[in-house]
């Protein structure tokens, strides 16, 4: 168990990162790689991204450097996810490749301690690390940026259902509401974790980064000196179920797609990549659910939220099942 000690310093400056953070996606998605779990929530990514990884000769860093440095244990060096990687990824490789070598020292020491690769010791070396943050940048590309848009999708609808509800319940109601693997008990975050530990913010606050990639429970970094993070698992899109198709069938499937995107508020863009359309086509979508009392829509500084009306609403309310009459 990790156990997160706020004070209300921490409270006031915990914050929601906007982008998920690539050198977390990049490990994450290592550790999928290394588990059963949550294959069928990444069914696509785990059928076209080996044979990618193949065709650019990618394969034996992955086998050989990638997989070792990163392993899905309670433990790897931390330098390996700075926190510069928020800035994109050119950043955050930069900052690893320029890690102080006492810091590298003592991380690979520790890391040694639980399995890491024999040739760990060469990262000591600058122009290791520089081989390193080749074959990272080598990876993203063929692993890691071919699902953005669909990330960046999904983040922004978990965005939009956070900021709501930190809007009406405050960082309380956003901590409470982090998962089934957390368990906010004021002022101490309850983390499942594989190892006991507490992390005490100090007034540092916390930056909580959605993580497409990251399934189960979420993770911390080791160093509790190291600006505090947790990175946690996005929503996930619940199965459409059965009742779906008359919605389809009186709207058409995108457009009851579109229906159901704004039932959490989104943005046009949000809808556009939920949908998997262009803008303008979304747009005329919109429009005709807006022209139908089906959806409102409001600018909000560059970008304009579109929300369900009470018609909308109940129009979803009731494609569900009915419940069985009361005998």
């Amino acid at each position: 168990m990790l156990r997160i000690h706020f004070t209300e310093a921490d409270l006031a400056r915990t914050r929601l990162a906007s982008e998920p953070d690539p050198l977390w996606e990049i490990t994450l998605s290592l550790h999928r790689f290394q588990t059963q779990q949550g294959r069928s929530a990444h069914a696509e990514w785990y059928r076209t991204t080996r044979a990618r990884l193949a065709d650019r000769g990618l394969e034996g860093a992955l086998r050989h450097v990638l997989l070792p440095l990163f392993p899905r244990t309670a433990y790897f060096p931390d330098f390996l996810t700075p926190a510069e990687s928020t800035q994109g990824l050119t950043a955050g490789l930069a900052a690893m490749v320029d890690t102080p070598v006492d810091r590298v020292r003592r991380e690979i020491v520790r890391f040694s301690a639980v399995g890491a690769p024999p040739w760990a010791p060469r990262l000591l070396e600058r122009e290791s690390r520089q081989d390193l943050a080749e074959a990272m940048r080598r990876y993203y590309d063929v692993a890691v940026a071919p699902f953005r848009e669909r990330v960046l999708a999904r983040v922004e609808a978990d965005r939009s259902v956070r900021g709501r509800t930190l809007l009406a319940d405050g960082t309380d109601g956003l901590l409470d509401g982090l998962g089934p693997h957390l368990r906010w008990e004021a002022p101490v975050l309850h983390v499942r974790y594989p190892v006991d530990r507490d992390l005490r913010l100090d007034g540092r606050g916390l930056t909580l980064v959605p993580s497409y990639f990251c399934w189960g429970c979420p993770i911390a970094l080791a160093d509790s000196t190291l600006p505090p993070v947790l990175v946690y698992p996005l929503l996930r899109e619940a199965r459409p179920p059965a009742v779906d198709r008359p919605l389809g069938a009186l709207l058409g499937r995108t457009r009851a797609r579109v229906l159901r995107g704004i039932a959490p508020g989104a943005t046009t863009g949000e809808l556009a990549r939920l949908a998997g359309v262009s803008a303008p086509t979304v747009s005329q979508h919109i429009a005709a659910l807006r022209d139908a009392g089906l959806i409102s829509s409001l600018r909000y500084g560059t970008s304009v939220l579109h929300t369900l009306t009470p018609l909308g609403a109940a129009l979803l309310q009731g494609t569900k099942r009915p419940a069985a009459p009361v005998p």
